[in-house]
């Protein structure tokens, strides 16, 4: 898989670099700030993006800016956001699009390697990737006015899971539960949040962020 990585501190980029290298990935290009990330991407058109949401010059919000414009020109390259807190702002702004090919992970789970290289290799192949911190603060938005209220206690958990982009499988191993038993619950949480059949895959994704379009 060939990745761009954004970030503008130098050990963390040249430590993902030797990483990913070391993972069989080609890194085409490592720049430290948004403007320089879109002529790479440009140049280059790589599979997958990893990008940190705060770089020069004003350290606030340009390489999220990035993503979503990355997003938005060429929407078949992946994008992995890296982020030292939890941005609800840009989370948001991010995740209320297509929703298959893009991750959002805290920083900290970069050190975890195996769970940093799965959510990679998950988001390159088009599918998602969300820390659980990040699914946790999100889901606490809005509760109290969100059809998400009215999942039981087994199918929010059930969510959460699908929302870090395991399988049905990889669900019920974590809960102890059978891989039927996820299925029903997935079934009822999609007809809980009205998610039509026509929605496909991204229904996995769509239904943890359903109330982030409101």
């Amino acid at each position: 898989m060939r990745v761009i990585m954004a970030d503008d501190s130098i050990l963390l980029r040249e430590g993902l670099i030797r990483l990913l290298v070391e993972e069989g990935h080609e890194v085409p290009a490592a720049v430290g700030d948004g403007v320089a990330l879109l002529e790479a991407v440009a140049a280059h058109r790589p599979d997958l993006v990893v990008v940190d949401v705060r770089m020069p010059p004003t350290h606030t919000d340009e390489g999220l800016r990035a993503a979503l414009e990355i997003r938005r020109r060429w929407p078949g390259i992946g994008v992995l956001v890296l982020s030292q807190y939890v941005e609800k702002r840009y989370a948001t702004e991010l995740l209320t699009g297509d929703v298959g090919g893009v991750g959002y992970l805290l920083k900290d789970r970069v050190a975890q390697i195996g769970e940093f290289l799965d959510a990679l290799d998950r988001v390159g192949a088009g599918g998602a990737a969300f820390d659980p911190e990040v699914v946790r603060q999100l889901l606490a938005r809005t509760t109290h006015t969100d059809p998400l209220s009215l999942l039981t206690p087994r199918e929010a958990e059930v969510l959460a899971h699908m929302a870090q982009g395991l399988t049905n499988a990889s669900i019920a191993e974590a809960l102890y539960v059978s891989q039927s038993a996820v299925e029903k619950h997935i079934n009822a949480i999609f007809d809980k949040l009205e998610l039509s059949q026509s929605a496909g895959y991204s229904r996995r994704v769509l239904a943890v962020l359903r109330y982030l379009g409101g």
